[in-house]
Parts: structure tokens; sequence; C-alpha cells
């Protein structure tokens, strides 16, 4: 197994992972424009936006998507974990952990001291995953207002 930054030939997979994440979790999911839009926020080596992909062989199995946002009550730098996903066969043997071991040398590069991140609250196995990494929870709830 193998994790490394996401490539321009990775994008069909990523889309894939992204589209059964969302079904995982209840969602919908639009794949239109899905390649063009990652490869300018993803790919771009200016974007703030970074992407990990985890690779069995030549399987993709994972991605975690994550980006600095800035904590005013802080005021200091966070690192947002947006996405972590792993295909069922691809949990529980530590490429979750390894994955978040990396957003976290990452984080320490950027200067940042603490990461965020949410799951949905039926998402016990990750909560258990998330708690036995040592993360602590937030009750809050996320809204969404369309522009």
């Amino acid at each position: 197994m193998k994790i490394r930054f996401a490539e321009k030939k990775d994008l069909s997979s990523i889309i894939e992972l992204c589209k059964t994440h969302a079904l995982y979790e209840r969602s919908s999911f639009k794949e239109e424009n899905k390649k063009e839009l990652f490869s300018k926020y993803i790919l771009d080596p200016d974007s703030n936006i970074k992407c990990l992909i985890a690779k069995s062989g030549t399987e993709i199995i994972g991605y975690a998507t994550f980006f600095k946002q800035f904590s005013t009550w802080d005021a200091s730098y966070y690192m947002y974990v947006d996405c972590l996903f792993l295909k069922e066969n691809a949990r529980g043997n530590g490429t979750g952990k390894q994955i978040m071991e990396l957003i976290r040398a990452c984080s320490k590069e950027e200067g940042c001291s603490i990461i965020q991140w949410q799951t949905p609250s039926f998402n016990t196995r990750a909560i258990k995953f998330y708690t036995l990494l040592g993360a602590e929870s937030k009750n809050k709830e996320r809204f969404f207002w369309n522009v």
C-alpha cells in the first residue's frame, strides 16, 4: 500500500470514490465537470487544497482532502480535513491512521497546531476510529446556504 498526493491520472478514481463516499454518508453527488474542477483545485500547485490517495497495487482504495483555514477564536491557522474515505475492504488495516499521520505532518509544516474535521453522527465506525486516534469531538450543527 502506498499513500501519495493525487496526480492527474487519479482523477477518475477519485471521482468514483467521492460518489461512493457521498452515498455512504446518505448524500447526493453530481459528477458533471468534476474532472475539470478537481484539476483546477486539487492539482494546481498554487492551490491551498491538498489531496492524498491510498493505493493498493494499481487500485486507488481511498482519498483525503484537506486545507488550511483560520480560527478567529484561536487567532491561528488550523488544518481542515474535508474528506477522508476508504473503500470497505481497506478499512481497519491502518491505512486511515497513516493518512491522518501524513495530514498531521503537513499541518505541522504549515504551522497549524490543530486539525479539524467532521463526520455524520450515524457513522459510528468513523467516530470510534477518530476517538482511538485521540481526537475530541464538539457537537455543532452544520448549515448550508445556497448563494
